[in-house]
């Protein structure tokens, strides 16, 4: 075991446990971070090395709270996965002003509270990786995705600013940006006509997210896009 201590938000059944894992498997200490009390304690039950930390990263108070207490028992983190979305979708005249807010607390501000509480940390303790896992519709603003592609695109480039903040003092910053309908059990019921090829597993994405938070710093990613190959692109 490496002692090492990764941070995962949003912790769902997904992504999320599947990162998770994967970080738990290399020996690190994973503290979860997710609003279902109920489901970070059935994934600890099944998972070694992992700890819950329920709350709301929207909720600043309580992030702090968590992050403090990840810091005392855990101690200072080496990797931290933002994994936690917000998702508001619609045209720009059907989408709810309130509910984009939401997203963009999500993707956006809780992205700030972690680096600036985190990062500092994982600067004097010497370096780390902080990786957002994200979309495509941080690049594009497709009609249907007005309440949600702003949310993301803010995302990345807040996160470009802290890469070249952070990069020269040896915390890697980056964003894996998934372009596919990852397999889940609902996506499988809307998509129930489609091969398995053509979901994008779970497993695959945490195993680039463990690839991007261990590169050398001679060759470090900002961006890595990942998608099936049936995917249209």
């Amino acid at each position: 075991m490496n002692n090492k201590v990764a941070i995962v938000t949003g912790v769902g059944p997904g992504t999320g446990k599947a990162v998770v894992e994967r970080f738990a498997a290399a020996g690190y200490r994973v503290a979860m971070i997710a609003r279902s009390e109920q489901r970070l304690a059935e994934i600890a039950g099944e998972t070694a090395n992992t700890v819950a930390f329920p709350c709301d990263v929207t909720d600043g108070t309580a992030l702090d709270s968590a992050l403090s207490d990840i810091g005392s028992r855990l101690g200072t983190a080496s990797v931290v996965v933002h994994n936690a979305v917000g998702a508001e979708r619609g045209t720009y005249m059907d989408v709810d002003p309130s509910k984009m807010r939401q997203a963009f607390e999500v993707n956006t501000m809780a992205l700030l509270a972690l680096a600036q509480r985190l990062i500092p940390d994982m600067e004097a303790a010497g370096g780390g990786a902080l990786i957002c896992t994200g979309n495509t519709s941080a690049y594009r603003g497709k009609a249907a995705f007005a309440g949600f592609a702003p949310t993301k695109a803010a995302q990345r480039i807040l996160l470009e600013s802290i890469a070249r903040q952070s990069g020269p003092k040896g915390v890697h910053a980056a964003y894996v940006a998934i372009d596919a309908v990852i397999d889940l059990a609902w996506t499988r019921k809307v998509f129930a006509d489609k091969p398995d090829e053509f979901f994008c597993q779970p497993a695959d994405i945490a195993e680039e997210v463990y690839r991007i938070a261990h590169q050398p710093a001679s060759a470090w990613s900002f961006e890595s896009v990942i998608r099936p190959y049936g995917e249209v692109w």
